[in-house]
């Protein structure tokens, strides 16, 4: 008998359950296709629930986490509530309670979509960056001294532990060599003048580089990587870096791919359960107006079949994106100017994808 799947989904704030629903609508159609079985699980969480009862993630639902097979998520993000109360007490607390260690953002270029770059075509946009998502500065490890006066003290760690950078870079050597592409693998940091971080990871990267003598081992400080990913997004194969340089690079790298509009993210647990993401925020001025291009949260659903080990499904996802897209049907990226509204689009993916 095969498997059944079981997926919690958090359609989360703003335009979050516009995107999920099309997600939900992709994938629905694609694992039909397959064969593939799973039932939902939805959890109302996010702003709303908060102001109505204060409540951000109980410790219930984390338990309820810990018996899914994966988690898809919307987009979390009030504009009534304070920058940092949901993103902290929901997305980041969700990451650290199933030590989802691995934050993994496919850049890809896909066939008839605008890159900002010239001259560049999808075969020059291709890489993976891992990102560590568990450590670093987003620990909360820290404090204030003196708070609003001129002798004011604030904190915050930048905490790396071996165990930590060595799975990390582990994982990323593992998807080098499975991805089987340029076989490079990139670590990218601030050693120059982080020093002791930086000893850490480069020590740990490149001794475990000794195991995989068939994969390049490059290095590239944060600040120049910003600038080759814009000059040259093509010597790029799989990116491994902190918490904090992977936040920052992956919002640069979705530019480069088109647009936030097409970037999709998972939080990985390749032991338990991972989750499933746009990686952009919940754009409020955009809520209820079915604008929004839910294309980002169509491949996430895609990345999630994958991880779950469902590849044929989400190779008839990647497909049907793919294909609407080298179509030339959809206009442009940004929301309000797709040319179709989001539920339109996801009308085509899921006509592509049956």
């Amino acid at each position: 008998m095969s498997k059944k799947y079981k997926i919690g989904v958090m359609p989360g704030d703003g335009v979050g359950p516009e995107i999920i629903r099309e997600g939900l609508k992709v994938l629905e159609v694609a694992c039909k296709k397959t064969g593939v079985k799973y039932e939902l699980v939805n959890y109302d969480l996010g702003g709303e629930r908060y102001l109505k009862t204060g409540e951000i993630l109980p410790d219930s639902a984390i338990a309820e986490f810990r018996k899914l097979d994966a988690i898809y998520l919307g987009a979390i993000g009030h504009p009534d509530v304070k920058a940092g109360i949901l993103e902290k007490g929901l997305l980041l607390r969700t990451r650290f309670e199933l030590d989802q260690y691995i934050n993994l953002r496919p850049v890809i270029l896909y066939p008839g979509v605008y890159t900002p770059i010239k001259n560049k075509e999808p075969k020059d946009i291709n890489f993976v960056v891992v990102r560590e998502n568990t450590e670093g500065a987003y620990c909360g490890i820290g404090g204030v001294f003196k708070k609003d006066t001129k002798d004011e003290v604030a904190t915050q760690l930048d905490v790396n532990t071996y165990k930590g950078v060595e799975r990390c870079v582990r994982y990323a050597f593992e998807l080098t060599k499975k991805r089987n592409i340029r076989r490079v693998l990139t670590l990218v940091d601030k050693a120059n003048v982080l020093t002791y971080s930086g000893d850490l990871w480069q020590r740990v990267f490149y001794k475990m580089g000794e195991q995989y003598p068939d994969i390049k081992k490059d290095h590239a400080f944060v600040d120049a990587t910003c600038m080759w990913f814009v000059k040259n997004p093509d010597w790029f194969d799989v990116v491994v870096t902190n918490n904090i340089f992977g936040d920052i690079i992956t919002d640069l790298a979705a530019v480069i791919q088109g647009g936030l509009g097409v970037a999709a993210g998972g939080n990985i647990n390749p032991e338990g359960v991972s989750m499933f993401e746009p990686i952009h925020g919940s754009a409020p001025k955009y809520t209820g107006k079915n604008v929004i291009n839910p294309i980002a949260t169509i491949a996430a659903a895609a990345m999630m079949m994958d991880v779950l080990g469902e590849t044929k499904t989400a190779q008839v996802i990647e497909n049907s994106i793919k294909n609407i897209l080298s179509s030339g049907k959809i206009k442009s990226m940004d929301a309000g100017k797709m040319g179709f509204s989001t539920s339109e689009v996801g009308d085509l993916i899921a006509k592509e994808a049956s």
